[in-house]
Protein backbone atom coordinates (compact mmCIF):
# COMPACT_ATOMS: atom_id res chain seq x y z
CA UNK A 1 0.00 0.00 0.00
CA UNK A 2 1.38 3.21 -1.41
CA UNK A 3 1.36 6.81 1.06
CA UNK A 4 0.68 9.69 -0.85
CA UNK A 5 2.76 12.63 0.66
CA UNK A 6 2.93 16.20 -1.05
CA UNK A 7 5.54 17.48 -2.48
CA UNK A 8 6.56 20.53 -3.69
CA UNK A 9 9.67 21.57 -5.88
CA UNK A 10 10.38 24.99 -3.73
CA UNK A 11 11.28 23.89 -0.30
CA UNK A 12 9.74 25.89 2.46
CA UNK A 13 13.15 27.53 3.79
CA UNK A 14 12.99 29.72 0.43
CA UNK A 15 9.66 30.18 1.17
CA UNK A 16 9.93 31.40 4.61
CA UNK A 17 13.19 33.99 4.00
CA UNK A 18 11.10 35.33 1.02
CA UNK A 19 8.02 35.96 2.99
CA UNK A 20 9.96 37.98 5.64
CA UNK A 21 11.11 40.66 2.63
CA UNK A 22 10.35 44.13 3.63
CA UNK A 23 8.72 44.46 -0.24
CA UNK A 24 5.30 43.29 0.00
CA UNK A 25 5.41 43.04 -3.67
CA UNK A 26 7.72 39.85 -2.80
CA UNK A 27 6.56 38.91 0.63
CA UNK A 28 2.73 38.69 -0.28
CA UNK A 29 2.71 35.65 -2.65
CA UNK A 30 5.38 34.18 -1.04
CA UNK A 31 2.94 34.11 2.49
CA UNK A 32 0.01 33.17 0.10
CA UNK A 33 1.81 30.14 -1.20
CA UNK A 34 3.16 29.22 2.33
CA UNK A 35 -0.32 29.13 3.09
CA UNK A 36 -1.78 27.41 0.61
CA UNK A 37 0.79 24.62 0.60
CA UNK A 38 -0.03 24.30 4.26
CA UNK A 39 -3.54 23.92 3.29
CA UNK A 40 -3.22 21.30 0.52
CA UNK A 41 -0.54 19.08 2.67
CA UNK A 42 -3.50 18.74 5.25
CA UNK A 43 -5.65 17.68 2.75
CA UNK A 44 -3.45 15.00 1.46
CA UNK A 45 -3.14 13.93 5.27
CA UNK A 46 -7.13 13.69 5.72
CA UNK A 47 -7.58 11.94 2.05
CA UNK A 48 -4.65 9.23 3.46
CA UNK A 49 -6.58 8.70 6.40
CA UNK A 50 -10.27 8.47 4.42
CA UNK A 51 -8.81 6.43 1.49
CA UNK A 52 -7.20 8.52 -1.74
CA UNK A 53 -9.20 8.36 -4.55
CA UNK A 54 -8.28 5.78 -6.93
CA UNK A 55 -6.68 6.72 -9.98
CA UNK A 56 -6.76 3.86 -12.57
CA UNK A 57 -5.87 4.03 -16.43
CA UNK A 58 -8.01 4.88 -19.01
CA UNK A 59 -10.34 1.87 -20.19
CA UNK A 60 -9.16 2.17 -23.87
CA UNK A 61 -5.75 2.17 -22.53
CA UNK A 62 -2.74 0.81 -24.88
CA UNK A 63 0.17 -0.57 -23.39
CA UNK A 64 3.67 1.50 -23.11
CA UNK A 65 1.59 4.53 -24.63
CA UNK A 66 1.39 7.75 -21.89
CA UNK A 67 -2.26 8.99 -21.36
CA UNK A 68 -2.06 12.49 -20.53
CA UNK A 69 -4.75 15.10 -19.51
CA UNK A 70 -3.91 18.62 -18.83
CA UNK A 71 -6.55 20.84 -17.25
CA UNK A 72 -6.65 24.73 -16.19
CA UNK A 73 -7.55 26.13 -12.93
CA UNK A 74 -7.82 29.39 -14.15
CA UNK A 75 -6.42 30.76 -10.78
CA UNK A 76 -8.42 29.47 -8.82
CA UNK A 77 -7.78 26.13 -6.35
CA UNK A 78 -10.38 23.54 -7.81
CA UNK A 79 -8.50 20.57 -8.78
CA UNK A 80 -8.27 19.26 -11.62
CA UNK A 81 -10.10 22.11 -13.18
CA UNK A 82 -11.55 22.58 -16.76
CA UNK A 83 -9.53 20.09 -19.37
CA UNK A 84 -7.84 22.11 -22.03
CA UNK A 85 -5.99 19.35 -23.75
CA UNK A 86 -6.50 15.49 -24.50
CA UNK A 87 -3.90 12.83 -25.10
CA UNK A 88 -3.26 13.38 -28.69
CA UNK A 89 -5.10 16.70 -29.32
CA UNK A 90 -2.88 19.36 -31.34
CA UNK A 91 -0.87 22.24 -29.27
CA UNK A 92 -3.48 25.47 -28.62
CA UNK A 93 -1.91 28.48 -28.25
CA UNK A 94 -1.29 28.52 -24.26
CA UNK A 95 2.24 27.79 -23.81
CA UNK A 96 2.05 26.71 -20.31
CA UNK A 97 -0.08 23.97 -21.50
CA UNK A 98 1.93 22.38 -23.92
CA UNK A 99 5.05 22.45 -21.88
CA UNK A 100 2.96 20.78 -19.19
CA UNK A 101 1.80 18.26 -21.69
CA UNK A 102 5.45 18.01 -22.95
CA UNK A 103 7.03 17.41 -19.84
CA UNK A 104 4.17 14.67 -18.85
CA UNK A 105 5.52 12.79 -22.41
CA UNK A 106 9.35 13.28 -21.65
CA UNK A 107 8.75 11.66 -18.72
CA UNK A 108 6.77 8.79 -19.50
CA UNK A 109 9.49 8.15 -22.35
CA UNK A 110 12.45 8.28 -20.45
CA UNK A 111 10.76 5.55 -17.81
CA UNK A 112 9.64 3.60 -20.72
CA UNK A 113 12.45 3.39 -23.00
CA UNK A 114 15.68 3.27 -19.92
CA UNK A 115 13.75 1.67 -17.81
CA UNK A 116 10.70 -0.17 -19.25
CA UNK A 117 8.50 1.37 -16.18
CA UNK A 118 5.14 1.68 -17.98
CA UNK A 119 4.03 4.87 -16.84
CA UNK A 120 4.79 6.45 -12.73
CA UNK A 121 3.41 3.02 -11.31
CA UNK A 122 4.45 0.94 -13.96
CA UNK A 123 0.75 0.16 -15.05
CA UNK A 124 -0.03 2.86 -17.51
CA UNK A 125 -1.11 5.32 -15.06
CA UNK A 126 -3.00 8.24 -16.91
CA UNK A 127 -0.68 11.82 -15.97
CA UNK A 128 -2.71 14.13 -14.77
CA UNK A 129 -1.93 18.16 -14.86
CA UNK A 130 -3.10 21.44 -14.03
CA UNK A 131 -1.43 24.65 -14.87
CA UNK A 132 -2.09 28.48 -13.95
CA UNK A 133 -3.17 27.19 -10.47
CA UNK A 134 -3.86 29.96 -7.78
CA UNK A 135 -2.66 33.31 -8.35
CA UNK A 136 0.77 34.07 -8.00
CA UNK A 137 1.26 30.59 -6.77
CA UNK A 138 5.37 30.10 -6.10
CA UNK A 139 5.37 26.71 -6.47
CA UNK A 140 4.46 23.44 -8.06
CA UNK A 141 3.75 20.00 -6.50
CA UNK A 142 2.53 15.95 -6.57
CA UNK A 143 -0.17 15.57 -4.46
CA UNK A 144 0.17 12.18 -4.55
CA UNK A 145 -2.80 11.52 -7.32
CA UNK A 146 -1.26 14.48 -9.92
CA UNK A 147 0.74 17.74 -10.72
CA UNK A 148 -0.18 21.28 -10.35
CA UNK A 149 1.76 24.32 -11.10
CA UNK A 150 1.77 27.83 -10.36
CA UNK A 151 2.44 30.74 -12.53
CA UNK A 152 5.27 32.04 -10.47
CA UNK A 153 4.94 35.74 -9.23
CA UNK A 154 6.72 37.06 -11.98
CA UNK A 155 9.18 38.84 -9.62
CA UNK A 156 11.23 35.84 -8.39
CA UNK A 157 10.10 32.55 -9.91
CA UNK A 158 8.86 32.71 -13.55
CA UNK A 159 5.97 29.92 -14.91
CA UNK A 160 6.86 26.63 -12.92
CA UNK A 161 6.58 24.44 -16.28
CA UNK A 162 9.61 26.13 -17.71
CA UNK A 163 12.41 23.63 -16.80
CA UNK A 164 11.00 20.19 -18.04
CA UNK A 165 13.32 19.09 -14.63
CA UNK A 166 10.62 20.49 -12.17
CA UNK A 167 7.82 18.22 -14.02
CA UNK A 168 9.99 15.52 -14.22
CA UNK A 169 11.14 15.86 -10.64
CA UNK A 170 7.50 15.83 -9.47
CA UNK A 171 6.32 12.93 -11.33
CA UNK A 172 9.10 11.13 -9.76
CA UNK A 173 7.75 11.53 -6.34
CA UNK A 174 4.93 9.31 -7.86
CA UNK A 175 7.38 6.80 -9.27
CA UNK A 176 8.93 6.46 -4.92
CA UNK A 177 5.40 6.50 -3.97
CA UNK A 178 4.33 3.34 -6.36
CA UNK A 179 7.95 1.46 -5.63
CA UNK A 180 9.96 2.33 -2.22
CA UNK A 181 7.55 4.47 -0.77
CA UNK A 182 10.49 5.91 1.55
CA UNK A 183 9.25 7.99 4.84
CA UNK A 184 8.98 12.19 3.93
CA UNK A 185 11.10 13.04 7.10
CA UNK A 186 14.92 13.22 7.69
CA UNK A 187 17.20 11.21 6.20
CA UNK A 188 15.00 8.94 3.96
CA UNK A 189 12.73 12.15 3.13
CA UNK A 190 16.12 13.66 1.76
CA UNK A 191 16.09 10.56 0.11
CA UNK A 192 13.35 10.88 -1.51
CA UNK A 193 13.75 14.33 -2.92
CA UNK A 194 17.06 13.38 -3.97
CA UNK A 195 16.22 10.36 -6.31
CA UNK A 196 13.65 13.18 -7.30
CA UNK A 197 16.24 15.59 -8.36
CA UNK A 198 18.27 12.79 -10.20
CA UNK A 199 15.43 11.50 -12.18
CA UNK A 200 14.41 14.98 -12.60
CA UNK A 201 17.89 15.76 -14.04
CA UNK A 202 18.22 12.80 -16.18
CA UNK A 203 14.75 13.53 -18.13
CA UNK A 204 16.30 16.96 -18.80
CA UNK A 205 19.26 15.31 -19.93
CA UNK A 206 17.92 12.78 -22.44
CA UNK A 207 15.58 15.04 -23.75
CA UNK A 208 18.57 17.29 -24.79
CA UNK A 209 20.16 14.60 -25.46
CA UNK A 210 23.36 15.07 -23.69
CA UNK A 211 26.11 13.51 -22.38
CA UNK A 212 26.77 13.42 -18.09
CA UNK A 213 29.64 15.98 -19.20
CA UNK A 214 27.82 17.98 -21.33
CA UNK A 215 24.62 18.49 -18.89
CA UNK A 216 24.78 21.42 -16.42
CA UNK A 217 23.16 19.31 -13.25
CA UNK A 218 20.62 22.20 -12.23
CA UNK A 219 17.72 21.58 -10.63
CA UNK A 220 15.43 24.11 -12.05
CA UNK A 221 17.27 26.36 -14.68
CA UNK A 222 14.98 29.28 -16.23
CA UNK A 223 12.62 29.26 -13.19
CA UNK A 224 14.92 32.29 -11.47
CA UNK A 225 13.39 35.80 -12.48
CA UNK A 226 16.10 37.99 -13.86
CA UNK A 227 16.04 40.34 -10.77
CA UNK A 228 17.51 37.21 -8.83
CA UNK A 229 21.04 36.23 -8.51
CA UNK A 230 21.40 32.85 -8.90
CA UNK A 231 21.06 30.14 -11.66
CA UNK A 232 18.61 27.42 -10.20
CA UNK A 233 17.07 25.94 -7.46
CA UNK A 234 19.58 23.62 -6.88
CA UNK A 235 22.69 22.34 -8.29
CA UNK A 236 23.91 18.70 -7.81
CA UNK A 237 27.22 19.21 -9.44
CA UNK A 238 28.22 21.90 -6.56
CA UNK A 239 25.36 21.83 -3.58
CA UNK A 240 25.60 25.22 -2.62
CA UNK A 241 26.19 27.36 -5.20
CA UNK A 242 23.01 27.23 -7.07
CA UNK A 243 22.11 30.75 -5.43
CA UNK A 244 23.12 33.69 -3.55
CA UNK A 245 20.83 36.46 -3.48
CA UNK A 246 19.83 39.77 -1.42
CA UNK A 247 15.96 38.44 -0.77
CA UNK A 248 16.34 34.83 -1.17
CA UNK A 249 19.55 33.94 0.79
CA UNK A 250 22.19 31.60 0.01
CA UNK A 251 21.65 27.94 -1.11
CA UNK A 252 21.80 26.45 1.69
CA UNK A 253 22.49 22.64 0.69
CA UNK A 254 25.70 20.71 1.61
CA UNK A 255 27.89 18.39 -0.70
CA UNK A 256 29.14 15.96 1.62
CA UNK A 257 28.27 14.74 5.73
CA UNK A 258 30.98 16.88 6.74
CA UNK A 259 27.87 19.76 6.45
CA UNK A 260 25.07 17.59 7.25
CA UNK A 261 22.25 19.84 8.52
CA UNK A 262 20.28 19.04 11.45
CA UNK A 263 17.20 20.98 11.74
CA UNK A 264 13.53 20.12 12.30
CA UNK A 265 11.96 22.38 9.58
CA UNK A 266 11.41 21.45 6.13
CA UNK A 267 10.60 18.09 7.27
CA UNK A 268 14.17 17.14 8.71
CA UNK A 269 16.05 19.22 6.70
CA UNK A 270 14.68 17.05 2.91
CA UNK A 271 15.20 19.34 0.66
CA UNK A 272 18.44 20.46 2.42
CA UNK A 273 21.13 17.50 2.73
CA UNK A 274 19.67 16.01 -0.74
CA UNK A 275 22.49 17.49 -1.80
CA UNK A 276 24.50 15.06 -0.34
CA UNK A 277 23.17 12.19 -2.03
CA UNK A 278 22.37 13.98 -5.13
CA UNK A 279 26.39 14.81 -5.69
CA UNK A 280 26.77 11.20 -5.02
CA UNK A 281 24.81 10.73 -8.31
CA UNK A 282 26.44 13.06 -9.69
CA UNK A 283 30.21 11.95 -9.11
CA UNK A 284 28.86 8.23 -10.23
CA UNK A 285 27.28 9.57 -13.54
CA UNK A 286 30.27 11.81 -14.34
CA UNK A 287 33.00 9.13 -13.79
CA UNK A 288 31.03 6.94 -15.72
CA UNK A 289 30.67 9.61 -18.67
CA UNK A 290 28.41 9.00 -21.38
CA UNK A 291 24.61 9.54 -21.19
CA UNK A 292 23.72 9.50 -17.19
CA UNK A 293 20.39 7.59 -17.54
CA UNK A 294 22.04 4.37 -19.00
CA UNK A 295 24.07 2.86 -16.08
CA UNK A 296 24.44 5.43 -12.98
CA UNK A 297 20.43 5.87 -13.76
CA UNK A 298 20.22 2.41 -13.78
CA UNK A 299 22.19 1.37 -11.09
CA UNK A 300 19.38 3.81 -9.01
CA UNK A 301 16.60 2.78 -10.35
CA UNK A 302 17.25 -0.86 -9.53
CA UNK A 303 17.85 0.39 -5.68
CA UNK A 304 14.04 2.50 -6.22
CA UNK A 305 12.29 -0.32 -7.58
CA UNK A 306 14.22 -3.52 -6.46
CA UNK A 307 12.02 -4.31 -3.08
CA UNK A 308 14.38 -4.08 -0.88
CA UNK A 309 15.06 -0.26 -0.06
CA UNK A 310 12.83 0.18 3.40
CA UNK A 311 10.59 3.17 3.71
CA UNK A 312 12.99 4.44 6.63
CA UNK A 313 16.19 4.20 4.76
CA UNK A 314 19.42 6.55 6.06
CA UNK A 315 22.07 6.99 3.25
CA UNK A 316 24.03 4.76 4.39
CA UNK A 317 21.62 2.28 3.22
CA UNK A 318 20.63 3.77 -0.19
CA UNK A 319 24.41 3.74 -0.32
CA UNK A 320 25.13 0.21 0.43
CA UNK A 321 22.08 -0.65 -1.89
CA UNK A 322 23.47 0.97 -4.85
CA UNK A 323 26.82 -1.16 -4.69
CA UNK A 324 24.92 -4.25 -4.51
CA UNK A 325 22.63 -3.20 -7.63
CA UNK A 326 25.77 -1.78 -9.13
CA UNK A 327 27.77 -5.56 -8.67
CA UNK A 328 24.16 -7.36 -9.60
CA UNK A 329 24.01 -5.81 -13.14
CA UNK A 330 27.26 -4.99 -14.50
CA UNK A 331 29.96 -7.05 -11.89
CA UNK A 332 33.07 -5.99 -10.72
CA UNK A 333 33.56 -3.53 -13.14
CA UNK A 334 34.14 0.33 -13.91
CA UNK A 335 30.29 0.58 -12.64
CA UNK A 336 30.67 -0.53 -8.99
CA UNK A 337 34.01 1.08 -8.55
CA UNK A 338 32.39 4.47 -9.69
CA UNK A 339 29.40 4.05 -7.37
CA UNK A 340 31.90 3.16 -4.16
CA UNK A 341 33.87 5.99 -5.12
CA UNK A 342 30.85 8.49 -5.16
CA UNK A 343 29.66 7.75 -1.86
CA UNK A 344 33.35 7.77 -0.67
CA UNK A 345 33.54 11.25 -2.43
CA UNK A 346 30.31 12.46 -0.04
CA UNK A 347 31.64 10.88 3.24
CA UNK A 348 28.52 8.48 3.64
CA UNK A 349 29.77 4.91 4.41
CA UNK A 350 28.26 2.05 3.15
CA UNK A 351 27.80 -1.01 4.91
Amino acid sequence: MTTPVFCTIVPPHVLDRLAQADDPVLAGPARRTLQRDAYERTQRRLTTVVGARAVAPLAAAEPGKPHRTVYDARNGTDLPGRKVRGEGDEPGKDATVNRAYAGLGATFELFLKAYGRDSIDGNGLQLDATVHYDREYNNAFWNGEQMVFGDGDGEIFLDFTIPIDVIGHELAHGVTQYTANLTYFGQPGALNESVSDVFGALIKQYTLGQTADEADWLIGAGLLAPRVTGKALRSMKAPGTAYDDDVLGKDPQPATMDDYVNTGRDNGGVHINSGIPNHAFYLAATELGGPAWERAGQVWYDVLTGGELQQKASFSDFATLTVKAARARYGDGEELDAVNKAWEGVGVRTL
